[in-house]
């Protein structure tokens, strides 16, 4: 994803910062936040004892006409045609967002934390962190009907008549984020050299042994049903989506549970459950109160305080729990409760690897946490609230033994879990990564900790270009998602899931011996767009990926 132009050492970069102003993706807020303030009238890059000055009346011209004064050209000059052509569209690029909904996240736990980081390059005239100005300009942005939540209002609106940039720190910061976004190229070179390998060791599958079309529908019928949970003991309600197809016999459903991610809702997947129903599973979509889009919602009309309660990384698996026992209560003549698949997204890829044993790790969070200020991994402003969780909940058991295999999109789990918990896990696993996902990282978060899982079955597939809301389908109730933060193609997307999801739950759940011929390497080939490339591994030395790094350096 593009970012907007900061300047650094006397020249401009249109580079900086992709992904410390993304948290909002985790808040349907991506890109909405990732405008930053230059200044009110006049701009003071400084570098050491250096300094040099840019009047924000030239920055409009430019914006407006097009017309670079000589004094805006003397930085300019050091731009490429392309780079200067993103400058000038991301100056105007408009958010539609209120300001009331700007206010509430930038006041939120996230929200400070992301001003707090950008506060140290982006500064008063008395050269203070410009933590409190940024939010005001932010606000004042968004609330401006005539100029909206652009860059260039947001420099308008930066309640001082300087705004310092620090452009030693900005570099600093700068040269953080290269090696990030450098480590994550690398990986995905490792990824790519392990598919070709894969593909050269196996053995040659016969086109009538995969002749199964896993984007047709399948051949049931299904009924959909609106089910509420109450869940006395916790004190919480919450929906539930059914789908039971109508199968002839007494034969039991296999059920698949798919648990939605931050600021979603139960209707986000409604396209893969339907799916699945017509294949003949029995599909149940709750709907987690305390971190769906109403909750979201909430937080952005003053009535919550934060994104998500720490209690919710207790309380999702505890839904998934309580609605299985639900289920066997009330429907154990139609669906076997005892063979259940879990797919999740993002917060809901926590949820999924929770239940398949996976637990909270306190040692891996009270050692990674400590460094959240310095951390370009966003997906740990999540993971950290579980210190927060009270000592009592925490001791909640969250693995059910009913949940036979998972399928994780976008999961956020390098220090919630680690090594230690993921390698406990040792049901069949599948992790979905997008390499451009800027809120739970494709390193850190998925190709990393594939290598942690011990399980004999498992999968990583990597989505090139894929990001955070990439395999999400628009609906009615969640949070709007910006066009240009979903990703090159949600629907080839979507139709990788649906595949996926089936020939991974034919294969662990269904025990269909036939939908093992669709999980390898070479069928991640034929499945793949040119568009937007799929890559699917059965396996990842982790001495690869640091031999990768040692070869850059």
């Amino acid at each position: 994803m593009k970012n907007p132009t900061a300047f650094f050492n006397g020249k401009i970069y249109s580079y900086l910062a992709v992904g410390m102003l993304q948290l909002g993706c985790c808040l349907a807020l991506e890109t909405y936040l990732d405008k930053k303030a230059i200044a009110a009238e006049n701009i003071i890059l400084n570098y050491g004892v250096l300094e040099f000055s840019v009047s924000v009346d030239s920055l409009e011209t430019y914006a407006k006409t097009g017309k670079i004064d000589p004094k805006l050209k003397s930085y300019t000059d050091f731009l490429t045609p392309e780079q200067l052509a993103e400058f000038k569209v991301g100056l105007t690029s408009s958010a539609d967002f209120s300001h009331l909904a700007i206010a509430q996240f930038l006041y939120s736990f996230q929200g400070e934390k992301i001003l707090e980081r950008m506060s140290q390059v982006f500064k008063t005239k008395a050269r203070q962190p410009g933590f409190y100005a940024l939010r005001s300009a932010l606000i004042l942005a968004a609330a401006d009907q005539d100029g909206g939540l652009t860059p260039l209002n947001v420099i308008k609106k930066f309640p001082t008549q300087t705004l310092r940039i620090d452009s030693r720190q900005g570099l600093e910061t700068f040269k953080d984020l290269s090696k990030v976004v450098q480590s994550n190229a690398l990986s995905v070179a490792a990824v790519e050299q392990q598919v070709i390998k894969e593909r050269q060791d196996l053995t040659t599958v016969a086109p009538e042994e995969r002749n199964l079309n896993l984007l047709n529908p399948g051949g049931y019928s299904y009924r959909q049903q609106r089910l509420t949970m109450n869940d006395i003991r916790r004190d919480r309600t919450f929906p539930v989506d059914l789908y039971l197809p109508k199968i002839p016999g007494k034969q039991k459903l296999p059920l698949i549970v798919i648990s939605h991610g931050l600021g979603s809702d139960l209707t986000t997947f409604a396209y893969l459950a339907k799916h699945l129903a017509s294949h003949g599973f029995a599909v149940a979509v709750p709907e987690h109160p305390g971190s769906s889009a109403k909750q979201i919602e909430a937080l952005l009309n003053g009535l919550e305080s934060d994104v998500t309660p720490p209690q919710e990384l207790i309380d999702r698996p505890l839904d998934i729990k309580f609605l299985l026992d639900r289920i066997a209560d009330n429907f154990s003549n139609q669906v076997n409760v005892d063979n259940v698949g879990v797919i999740g997204q993002s917060f809901g890829g926590y949820t999924a690897l929770a239940l398949a044993g996976a637990e909270i790790n306190w040692n891996s969070l009270n050692y990674d946490c400590p460094n959240l200020e310095t951390s370009w991994n966003l997906s740990w402003l999540i993971q950290c609230l579980a210190l927060q969780i009270p000592l009592v909940v925490n001791k909640e058991e969250l693995q059910d033994e009913r949940i036979k295999a998972v399928i994780a999109i976008n999961p956020l789990v390098s220090s919630i879990f680690g090594k230690e918990s993921l390698s406990k896990i040792k049901l069949p696993v599948m992790l979905i990564s997008g390499s451009s996902d800027p809120v739970t990282p494709a390193l850190p978060e998925q190709i990393i900790p594939f290598t942690w899982l011990t399980t004999r079955e498992k999968y990583l597939v990597l989505l090139k270009g894929g990001n955070h809301f990439s395999t999400l389908e628009e609906s009615a109730g969640s949070i709007p998602v910006p066009t240009k933060a979903i990703g090159p193609s949600p629907k080839i997307a979507r139709d990788y899931v649906r595949q996926l999801g089936l020939a991974f739950f034919g294969q662990y759940i269904s025990q269909k011996e036939a939908y093992s011929n669709y999980l390898n390497a070479e069928y991640g080939a034929v499945m793949s767009r040119k568009k937007f490339p799929l890559r699917l591994i059965e396996s990842l030395n982790p001495d690869l990926l640091k031999l990768k790094s040692q070869e850059e350096e």
